[in-house]
């Protein structure tokens, strides 16, 4: 099993402490042996806030390591043109010498197609037709486009990436569908557990490996990486008392976002229209069901229990969201005990 960091905070006034975060859990990644650091793309929602383009934050992750992959837990595709896309994470491919990834998603917030508003209505499909367009771009083939006067131009990108073929996963809420569509690409997929339990998961998980042997052959098999909240340290209960009341915050920040999450709150239910008491006392339910059965939270060997569990799902690699509103400090001060998980389940 890798293990991978992830970043999708909750903004706050404190975006130095966010980014100090992000840059020096980068550096810990890269000299202990973690696979990757994920950035997602957000916008206009302080649930992510910080991460509009993670070409950007991929860009400064560059600078300060060596080894650790760079990936893009997200890049909305119909948001962009894919020549754009190609063209930001080349330069990101070139800063770090050939070490970035992309997991495209067709996103499903209509407030963050006021870039892009006439993308939304066909998000899924000109999600695939942009993947398979980079991909073109990033082997180095021209492909054409209008330009300015309305006629077909040939362009290519530069500057020419490192790798010849970009790593590509598809973000997945949980959808049979995406998960499908992943298998049919050929590319990784990366979903999540809030509105999963384990029997869907192993399901969906089972669905794009089938569809993934079926378009590309029985030798095929993927990867599939599932975002974990994360803290680890030395004493189960102590951790518990450190992220509770921080991952309270961070359901309340998201609600309006995740509200109509299957299995999250009853079916039906309108959190917008409850008075705060109870709204708060649903929360506060969710998040502790979700800390039991949906999180990397506890001592380094509860960590083995979890992916031993998840890897028996089929799952490849468990990519550690470690900044949903505990203190920096804590935060990093924790990794070293990710650290030793690491080294016991890195195979």
């Amino acid at each position: 099993m890798d293990l991978s960091l992830f970043f999708f905070a909750d903004d706050s006034d404190t975006a130095d402490s966010g980014y100090r975060l992000l840059l020096e859990s980068a550096r810990f990644a890269d000299a202990h042996g973690l696979a990757a650091v994920w950035t997602p793309e957000r916008h206009f929602h302080r649930f992510g806030g910080r991460y509009p383009n993670p070409a950007v934050a991929g860009a400064a992750v560059a600078a300060v390591t060596q080894r650790v992959a760079i990936r893009a837990g997200s890049v909305v595709a119909p948001l962009h043109h894919p020549v754009r896309v190609a063209e930001e994470w080349s330069v990101v491919d070139n800063l770090s010498q050939g070490r970035v990834g992309v997991s495209f998603a067709s996103g499903w917030h209509a407030g963050d197609y006021v870039i892009r508003p006439e993308g939304y209505a066909d998000r899924k499909n000109l999600m695939v037709d942009a993947i398979g367009t980079i991909r073109r771009l990033w082997r180095g083939e021209e492909v054409e486009f209008p330009d300015g006067s309305g006629e077909k131009r040939p362009v290519r990108i530069f500057p020419a990436p490192v790798q010849p073929e970009l790593p590509i996963w598809v973000t997945s809420s949980g959808s049979p569908e995406t998960f499908r569509t992943a298998g049919r690409l050929g590319a990784g997929l990366l979903t999540y557990l809030l509105g999963q339990d384990d029997a869907t998961l192993a399901r969906n998980i089972a669905a794009y490996r089938a569809e993934l042997a079926e378009a590309h052959g029985p030798q095929a098999r993927g990867h599939v990486v599932v975002m974990l909240h994360t803290m680890l340290g030395a004493d189960r209960a102590a951790v518990l008392e450190t992220v509770r009341q921080p991952f309270v915050r961070y359901l309340h920040s998201s609600i309006d976002l995740i509200a109509r999450t299957p299995g999250l709150f009853p079916e039906g239910l309108d959190l917008n229209t409850l008075p705060q008491k109870y709204r708060d006392l649903l929360i506060g339910r969710a998040a502790d069901r979700y800390v039991k059965t949906s999180s990397l939270f506890g001592t380094p060997e509860d960590g083995v229990e979890v992916v031993d569990r998840l890897a028996a799902l089929g799952v490849d690699e468990i990519a550690c969201l470690v900044d949903f509103g505990v203190a920096p400090d804590d935060v990093l001060g924790s990794l070293e005990h990710l650290g030793r998980l690491h080294e016991r389940v890195a195979g």
